[in-house]
């Protein structure tokens, strides 16, 4: 079951991650709303893909800056939260599922669909 193990790994990793976001000083960071949307970690615990996603997308780039600089700070911050033999060097990625939803989303409300009328067409449905 190791997967099931990992995946409670990544789901403490994300939330202690989300926690200590809000410690950061950098700037970079603190002037927008950022949120880890996902972790995926390795099998071997050495690399943790962290996700996060930003609210003003034009920061994106230069909080990702900021994340990659404190990225040592909250390595360090997550061995000490977390009882694990290898601290996971972390490795930041933009989120953008979110956007990719929502274009989905006005996608989908361009389309002309009719509306269901309730009948189904089934068997002993003569009228």
């Amino acid at each position: 079951m190791p997967s099931n193990r990992i995946g409670r790994i990544n789901e403490e990793i994300q939330r202690e991650l989300s926690d200590l976001l809000r410690t950061l000083k950098d700037p970079r960071v603190q002037k927008t709303m950022v949120s880890v949307t996902r972790v995926d970690t390795t099998a071997d615990l050495r690399y943790a893909k962290v996700y996060f996603s930003v609210y003003d997308k034009e920061q994106s780039k230069e909080v990702l800056h900021g994340l990659k600089a404190a990225g040592g700070y909250l390595r360090h911050e997550l061995a000490n939260r977390l009882s694990l033999r290898h601290t996971p060097e972390l490795i930041w990625t933009e989120d953008h599922s979110i956007t990719y939803g929502a274009r989905i989303l006005d996608i989908l409300s361009t389309l002309d669909i009719p509306e269901d009328d309730g009948h189904t067409g089934g068997e002993g449905d003569d009228k």
